[in-house]
C-alpha cells in the first residue's frame, strides 16, 4: 500500500510550517498574496504567487522531453493568482542548473513561453544559476513566480458564499503537478515508470482565459464568489480556504469521472482512495462558486465544466460522498 507520507511527504508537517508563516506576517495566507497598494487614490492591490514543478522534473529527465514542462511551471502560479480575482501581468523564472545545456535550456524556456502565452503574461525577466557540483548530471531545477493586479472591490474571497450556492468543477488535464512523488512511489518499477511519463507529462491546464471569461459573463449578476485551485490536499485541502464560517460544502463524486490514468496509477500502486482523494485532484483542477441562478450561464461560458456539488448550512468543512 502506497501512501504520500510512505514517498516522503507529510503535507501535515507542511500545514503546521504553512501556519507558522502566516502568524508571522499577516500578507500571507490564501492561495496568493495580496498587497493593497497605498497611494493615495488607488484601488488595486498586487497580488503574487511562487511555485515549482517539484518532483514531475523526474520524468521529463527520464524521458529527456523538456518542452511541456515550462507550462506547468507557469500554470502553478497563475492559477493561484486568478482565484483572488486578479489577472496574472508578469511572470518571472529561476532556472538552477548544475551544467548548462545550451538546446534543453531552449526547450525548457520555450515551454515558460507558450504557459506565458496561455497565461496572458509577460516573460518579464529571470534568473539562470549554473552550479557545477550541486545537481546530478543531466538534472535541473525551475521556480516560477507571478505578479497580478485585482481592483480592491473585485477581489475574490469567498466571504459571500451562502447556502444554495453551487459549485462548478473545471476538469483537470490530469494529475498537474502535485503529488508525483507519490505516484513514482507506486511506479516504483522503472519500466512501468517509463511505460507510463509520457502520459503522466501532460502539462497542467491554465486557467486563466476561462476564469477571466466567467467574470465578465457574471460581472452583472452577482459574479463569481469563490474559486479554489486544486493542488495539493485535494479538493478537501484547497476547497476548505474558501468558506465562510459555518458553511459546509457538498462534493458529488458520481457528477464527473476521475480519469483512467488516475485509477490506473491507483491500482498499481495498492493506494487507499482515501488517500488518492486527499493528494491528487482527481480530475478537477478549479472549483468555482455561483449562485443557483447563475448556474445556466456560468457552464455556457465555460469548456468542460461540470456541476459537482453545492453549500449547506453547517460546520465549516467539506463533505466528499
Amino acid at each position: 500500500m502506497s501512501t504520500y507520507k510512505k514517498s516522503g511527504v507529510n503535507i501535515k508537517l507542511a500545514d503546521k510550517f504553512t501556519k507558522f508563516l502566516e502568524q508571522k506576517s499577516k500578507a500571507i495566507g490564501g492561495f496568493a498574496g495580496i498587497l493593497p497598494i497605498k497611494e493615495s487614490g488607488n484601488k488595486d492591490s498586487v497580488v503574487a504567487s511562487t511555485d515549482g514543478v517539484g518532483t514531475k522534473l523526474k520524468l521529463a529527465f527520464i524521458l529527456d522531453k523538456h518542452d511541456t514542462i515550462g507550462i506547468d511551471l507557469v500554470a502553478m502560479c497563475v492559477n493561484d493568482i486568478i482565484v483572488c480575482g486578479a489577472h496574472p501581468l508578469l511572470f518571472l523564472d529561476y532556472y538552477a542548473v548544475g551544467k548548462l545545456e545550451l538546446e534543453k535550456s531552449k526547450q525548457i524556456m520555450k515551454g515558460i513561453l507558450e504557459g506565458c502565452k496561455q497565461a496572458e503574461s509577460v516573460l518579464l525577466g529571470g534568473e539562470t544559476a549554473e552550479m557545477p557540483g550541486f545537481y546530478k548530471d543531466g538534472e535541473y531545477d525551475l521556480a516560477g513566480f507571478s505578479v497580478g493586479i485585482v481592483e480592491n472591490s473585485k477581489i475574490i474571497d469567498g466571504s459571500s458564499i451562502k447556502p444554495g450556492d453551487i459549485l462548478i468543477g473545471l476538469k483537470s488535464t490530469g494529475f498537474h503537478s502535485n503529488g508525483f512523488s507519490l505516484i513514482r512511489k507506486a511506479l516504483e518499477d522503472k519500466n512501468l515508470l517509463k511505460k507510463y511519463a509520457a502520459k503522466l507529462l501532460t502539462p497542467t491546464k491554465i486557467y486563466v482565459k476561462d476564469i477571466k471569461k466567467l467574470k465578465v459573463a457574471l460581472k452583472d449578476f452577482g459574479g463569481v464568489l469563490g474559486l479554489a485551485h486544486i493542488t495539493g490536499g485535494g479538493i478537501e485541502g484547497n476547497l476548505i480556504r474558501i468558506l465562510p464560517k459555518n458553511i459546509q460544502a457538498f462534493v458529488y463524486k458520481k457528477k464527473w469521472k476521475v480519469p483512467s490514468i488516475m485509477k490506473e496509477i491507483q491500482k498499481l500502486g495498492h493506494i487507499p482512495d482515501c488517500e488518492m482523494w486527499k493528494t491528487f485532484n482527481m480530475g478537477i483542477g478549479m472549483i468555482a462558486v455561483v449562485r443557483k441562478k447563475n448556474v445556466k450561464l456560468a457552464l455556457k461560458v465555460l469548456k468542460n465544466a461540470i456541476i459537482i456539488g453545492e453549500i449547506k448550512n453547517g460546520k465549516k468543512s467539506i463533505v466528499i460522498k
